[in-house]
């Protein structure tokens, strides 16, 4: 079975991986933090979590599947205080119920400092 690999855009200076992974019908979406267009990262946990539903919503789109074909997410903060804020935020993105599956951490740190959220998912291109 052929795997499909999905660039991360030209403006993100990522790591050396790919934003996502196709292989049948599975969409494996790598942990995706909150850059924004031009390859920020901005301040606030309200504005970092914006762009991670902007970018996991591009990586879906580029594999043709949409907010409703994901199965299973993994939610990374920095920050327990921001658990809260996170499930009303995440409840107008990812909504309506049924949700995904989720877990969601609290972790010592992300790969800079200033990261306070990283969320990776899979999603069933099954059709």
């Amino acid at each position: 079975m052929p795997i499909q690999h999905f660039a991360p855009p030209p403006h993100v200076k990522a790591p050396p991986l790919s934003f996502a992974t196709r292989v049948g019908d599975l969409l494996f979406v790598s942990g995706i933090p909150g850059f924004d267009a031009s390859g920020a990262l901005p301040d606030g946990f309200e504005a970092q979590f914006a762009n991670v539903v902007v970018n996991i919503r591009r990586v879906l789109d580029e594999a043709g599947a949409t907010f409703r074909d994901l199965v299973k997410v993994n939610v990374l903060l920095t920050r327990a205080s921001d658990v809260a804020a996170m499930n009303a935020l995440y409840a107008g993105a990812f909504g309506p119920p049924p949700y995904p599956a989720r877990t969601t951490c609290v972790v010592q740190a992300l790969p800079r400092p200033e990261m306070l959220i990283e969320i990776e998912a899979v999603a069933s291109l099954a059709r």
